[in-house]
């Protein structure tokens, strides 16, 4: 996996929105081309000035286990709603470089093109590495949407500006709903159908659950050696 070229990454707002909107023209947004075999789920944690990420490889639809990765890189920009990408993105991406298998499609912590200029986490990654991504948000950026249903499989459009960007997703019986978006190279009933079979006893996807854990564990091994130096 070869990011694009060019400086993807800039380090203040003014130039993060132009990578943004230049980045979403690029986005596609269309059903698998293959059913995939291996799922990636990835995120991503911070302590002191490190970014830690971590990816987490599994067989689909069968979830079996295959690898773990984690990249590290130096946080080099501020928490701000609608950037995380490039708060995150260069250390998940390096996770994933370091996969020895490659994912035939991501979940990421994060949106798709639910975001105010169509290029959240998932899309901007998606593009950058040309993968299939998919937005498993914990929460809502952007958008309208009315209550899905309270069982597991229920879901209700979510619409921003006039547009169908993603779906509220109940994956398990009233628990809080998810927020699916497509990020790339992947449509929306496809994103729903992977993220449902991508769960099991819980609210998140394993791959994104496994990848939670590890990025936590790691960035709290980085911390200590830190706090050694």
């Amino acid at each position: 996996m070869r990011p694009a070229r060019g400086n993807l990454w800039p380090k203040d707002i003014p130039a993060a929105q132009k990578v943004q909107n230049a980045l979403a023209q690029r986005v596609s947004i269309r059903p698998l081309k293959r059913d995939p075999i291996r799922i990636a789920g990835v995120d991503a944690c911070f302590t002191g000035s490190t970014v830690v990420a971590a990816a987490s490889l599994f067989t689909y639809p069968g979830l079996e286990h295959i690898e773990d990765a984690v990249g590290k890189k130096r946080m080099l920009f501020p928490y701000i709603p609608g950037y995380l990408s490039f708060r995150e993105g260069p250390a998940i991406i390096k996770a994933l470089r370091k996969l020895k298998a490659r994912p035939d499609i991501v979940l990421f912590d994060g949106q798709g093109i639910a975001h105010p200029r169509g290029l959240g986490i998932a899309a901007h990654v998606g593009v950058v590495l040309d993968i299939p991504a998919v937005g498993c948000a914990k929460s809502r950026l952007v958008g309208e949407y009315d209550e899905p249903g309270p069982g597991k499989g229920d879901w209700s459009p979510l619409y921003y500006q006039g547009r169908e960007v993603g779906a509220v997703l109940r994956t398990r019986d009233r628990a809080k709903p998810l927020f699916i978006s497509p990020g790339h190279r992947i449509d929306l009933r496809t994103s729903i159908d992977i993220v449902l079979h991508a769960v099991s006893s819980y609210r998140l996807p394993e791959p994104i659950r496994r990848a939670d854990h590890l990025s936590r564990l790691a960035a709290k091994k980085e911390g200590e050696h830190e706090g050694k130096g």
